[in-house]
């Protein structure tokens, strides 16, 4: 799709901002009282395991994370990986490496059909990780506790669940699944996921950093799914998605949007979506006191964040400018 519009001209925004930087900052109360609890609690963890978004492997990484993981083994998963552009994994990698980070690999946690290799894969990393620093008062039991580190809606629950469906005679959920942020709000129990070696997970209500770097981040982050929808603002977030997608040229919403070509107004553009979809309003107008029809816009913009976030509109990499 973007060759189609290559060789055109554009008049596309060179910044995006916002009417308050403060809209991508949320960290609510649960959030502090989790830092605290898995800090409490690390003397009885082996290896912490962090979920992150493949989509953005850099982008929303909690700094308060640092602290907890430069005591305990760590294994980074990137999540979603289905939804992501991996052609530059390998820059990926790299980065990591720098950064100290060696024990990484990515994942798709909502896949129905049984993937023993994915938990394979896991397990392999977490023993490596585990046994290649000392365990201290832990170091003669034959079990490993592993905690489940992330930001919100990240799909921790899921992955847990998942882990134990399928390493274990357990079907039932462990953790409370959800498709908003913030489903998790405290410190869960141990569940077995593992018989041989026996391994428990603990899962975390996901945690944001008290103060996003930068406007950039923070709407990656709710591009993602990674905050409430409402609380930055439906047509915010789609008005940053035209905004990344029209400055990277990945104009797969042409297409799938039906549009006659690239859009830079958020407005226009989720008026089309709702008037496509039959998504109208019926208000009292102020000044007449007669009711008026106009186009759903938050409707519209749920429409479109929910095809972003299901990959119709294409894979993406947003973080690729920190490559």
């Amino acid at each position: 799709m973007a060759g189609r519009f290559a060789n055109a001209t554009f008049a596309f925004r060179k910044n995006f901002t916002l009417p308050d930087k403060d809209m991508v900052r949320w960290f609510p109360g649960h959030m502090q009282k989790g830092v605290l609890q898995v800090q409490h609690m690390l003397k009885n963890i082996d290896c912490v395991v962090e979920l992150h978004d493949a989509r953005i492997p850099f982008s929303g990484r909690n700094p308060r994370f640092n602290d907890i993981i430069s005591l305990r083994p760590h294994v980074l998963v990137y999540n979603k990986k289905d939804l992501c552009d991996l052609r530059e994994k390998h820059l990926i990698l790299s980065k990591l490496k720098s950064e100290g980070v060696d024990q990484v690999m990515f994942t798709q946690s909502t896949v129905s059909t049984k993937n023993s290799f994915m938990s394979k894969e896991l397990f392999s990393m977490v023993t490596n990780a585990i046994e290649a620093r000392p365990r201290y008062h832990r170091a003669e039991l034959n079990e490993f506790n592993l905690l489940v580190l992330g930001v919100p809606n990240i799909g921790k629950s899921t992955f847990l669940n998942y882990l134990r469906r399928l390493n274990t005679t357990h079907h039932k959920k462990a953790a409370l699944v959800g498709a908003k942020a913030g489903v998790t709000k405290s410190v869960g129990h141990r569940v077995r996921v593992n018989f041989d070696p026996p391994i428990f997970l603990i899962d975390t209500p996901g945690i944001l950093t008290p103060t996003v770097p930068n406007i950039h981040v923070g709407m990656k982050l709710a591009l993602c799914g990674c905050m409430p929808d409402h609380y930055v603002g439906e047509e915010y977030i789609v008005d940053y998605m035209l905004y990344w997608m029209n400055k990277q040229q990945k104009f797969g919403y042409v297409k799938y949007f039906e549009l006659d070509g690239p859009i830079d107004d958020v407005l226009p553009f989720l008026k089309h979506v709702a008037l496509k979809n039959k998504l109208i309003k019926k208000i009292k107008s102020a000044e007449t006191r007669q009711f008026v029809h106009i186009p759903d816009f938050s409707g519209a913009a749920n429409i479109v964040l929910k095809s972003f976030r299901k990959g119709d509109l294409g894979k993406f990499m947003l973080d690729d400018d920190l490559l």
